[in-house]
């Protein structure tokens, strides 16, 4: 009955729902907890290995090409999956000021901005700027800069060239070795929105390593696992919380309780 019954799923579901679901499934493998940071590194292959930017630039390409509609973790899909609490937030924040300038850090090759573009595409003042690293800057200004998309190696470099105002933090404090230092860096900048998404909270905050699925590519990372309390708390001071949202990514049991990915939108209060 159940081989029946997941055969009729299979014939009823689109397929790219299908690819979806499975990378859904796949994608949130947690081992171990760490009291330090540099133990999760020891045990995790990091962030920087070549393969890692190998198949984001495969998957990129296909997108810039018209062959794929869009990409994410270098997993590409041939039917939109929007985040429309991001895309919310950032047209509040072009209704409200007027340009949208954002700087996305941590942001790829693109995949933020490839994923949103459609539906900004008429917006005139749109200048999307993006922090990496060096591999991947000089990856995506040899391949995809051009006059609305920038890639920068840190803040201060792009600030330099231009202001935005909203900053979006997508899939990326988790990855950070000290995020609340990174944090009060960021509110010292005084930028109008801040966006958090797909970012994991559960009860108890604590370190991991987050083992990518091998069908995407071989690694695994050093991970936090936030608790959202804490977090928020940065912000209380200077920015007020519009909303909050369930991220794309769903929800995993792990630690005894369950990790739930969130997204919160920002506004700094005058």
């Amino acid at each position: 009955m159940k081989k029946f019954l997941t055969q009729v799923i299979k014939n009823i579901l689109p397929l790219f729902i299908l690819r979806y679901l499975r990378y859904i499934k796949n994608s949130k493998g947690f081992k171990g907890v760490y009291i330090l940071w540099d133990e999760a590194l020891k045990n995790s292959t990091g962030y920087d290995k070549d393969i890692i930017l190998e198949k984001v630039l495969i998957a990129s390409l296909k997108v810039k090409k018209n062959e794929a509609l869009f990409e994410r973790d270098s997993v590409v899909f041939d039917q939109c999956q929007y985040s429309f609490p991001l895309l919310t937030s950032l047209l509040y924040t072009l209704v409200h000021g007027k340009i949208l300038n954002i700087l996305d850090y941590g942001g790829a090759l693109g995949s933020s901005y490839f994923q949103t573009k459609k539906i900004l595409s008429n917006t005139k003042s749109l200048r999307w700027n993006i922090i990496e690293q060096a591999h991947f800057v000089l990856t995506g200004k040899q391949y995809f800069q051009d006059e609305q998309l920038f890639f920068y190696l840190n803040i201060d470099d792009c600030l330099k060239q231009t202001k935005p105002n909203v900053v979006l933090l997508s899939g990326v404090l988790q990855y950070l070795e000290k995020p609340y230092d990174f944090i009060f860096e960021l509110l010292k900048k005084n930028f109008d929105y801040i966006i958090i998404d797909r970012t994991p909270f559960s009860k108890e905050e604590l370190i991991t390593v987050q083992i990518v699925p091998p069908e995407i590519y071989p690694a695994s990372y050093p991970s936090w696992i936030f608790n959202q309390s804490n977090l928020l708390n940065c912000f209380k001071e200077k920015y007020s919380l519009i909303y909050e949202f369930d991220a794309i990514d769903g929800a995993v049991d792990r630690f005894k309780n369950s990790i739930h990915y969130k997204g919160f939108f920002l506004k700094r209060r005058h």
